[in-house]
């Protein structure tokens, strides 16, 4: 398992009976997390004394029950990255942290390139691997069907002092935006891609990855260029385990350039037991 444990504004405390105990810069939550199925003692302090916790409906969604007043937004910072953060009414607060580690490898790998380096980010949320290649020196192209997300990220671009960097800002189903770049004959050094399990396309089209993603990556397949640095695939998925990612990769990237595929799940580190909690399944491409 990779580890995203660099981190000093946000903190995984505790998890015990389908929840977690996390620190978001000063603020403390607990947010369910379906796959914590142990019901460990709650000794932790904040599992008494969280700012906020969100309770999931009987029928569906959930809502935050507040312990206290707290700001619409706040922000944290990993390294040079500074992000917003809000609870929304999903339960999320708009960053992913276990993602840390892939926007330190992607990071590391276009520092090391020293060269340009062209790299998309499709389904691209509020910017976290955005940003972090845009810090490491890439043009980027940030890809998301949401307006809201893509505005979330200008921000986040803009609270790191990212707002000068050559990034395209796209609201648009990211299967129809690689079509488009094909026929338009643009190619990327990397991409990295986060789909969603479930979702629906602009004009109400159903995605369900497992059905969706071999013809995704054949698209992306051509739309590398003829020295590629790397292609990332993230997957929170139940079915779409490391090894199979690494397969799926093997036969699309595969099939046109030597590759070698890390595939690993990823995590954050338990403060209160020194665990690891897997948060998803991560498989990354690197060219011969």
């Amino acid at each position: 398992m990779r580890i995203s444990d660099k981190w000093k504004d946000y903190e995984l405390i505790d998890t015990s009976s389908g929840e977690r105990l996390e620190r978001w810069g000063n603020v403390t939550l607990i947010r369910p997390d379906p796959q914590i199925i142990w019901n460990t003692p709650k000794t932790a302090d904040g599992w008494k004394s969280a700012d906020a916790r969100y309770i999931r409906s009987s029928s569906g969604g959930g809502a935050w029950d507040y312990k206290k007043k707290l700001p619409e937004s706040w922000q944290i910072s990993y390294g040079k990255l500074t992000f917003m953060v809000k609870p929304t009414g999903f339960k999320h607060t708009g960053l992913f942290p276990e993602q840390a580690v892939n926007w330190d490898l992607c990071g590391e790998l276009i520092r090391a390139a020293n060269r340009p380096v062209n790299v998309l980010n499709l389904f691209a949320y509020t910017g976290g691997a955005t940003l972090a290649c845009a810090e490491a020196g890439a043009s980027v192209c940030h890809c998301d069907a949401v307006k809201g997300m893509v505005d979330w990220a200008r921000t986040n671009a803009k609270l790191s002092g990212l707002s000068d960097k050559p990034i395209r800002w796209i609201v648009d189903d990211a299967a129809k935006f690689i079509k488009r770049e094909i026929r338009r004959g643009v190619k990327y050094d990397g991409v990295i891609l986060d789909p969603p399990s479930y979702g629906r396309g602009t004009n109400g089209e159903m995605w369900k990855l497992e059905d969706c993603i071999f013809g995704l990556m054949e698209d992306v397949t051509s739309l590398l260029s003829d020295t590629p640095l790397f292609v990332l695939l993230n997957s929170y998925t139940t079915g779409l385990s490391a090894s199979v990612m690494e397969y799926l990769l093997q036969m699309t990237v595969g099939k046109r350039f030597e590759i070698s595929v890390l595939s690993e799940e990823i995590g954050l580190p338990v403060a209160d037991t020194g665990l690891f909690l897997p948060c998803g399944n991560t498989a990354v491409v690197r060219f011969k």
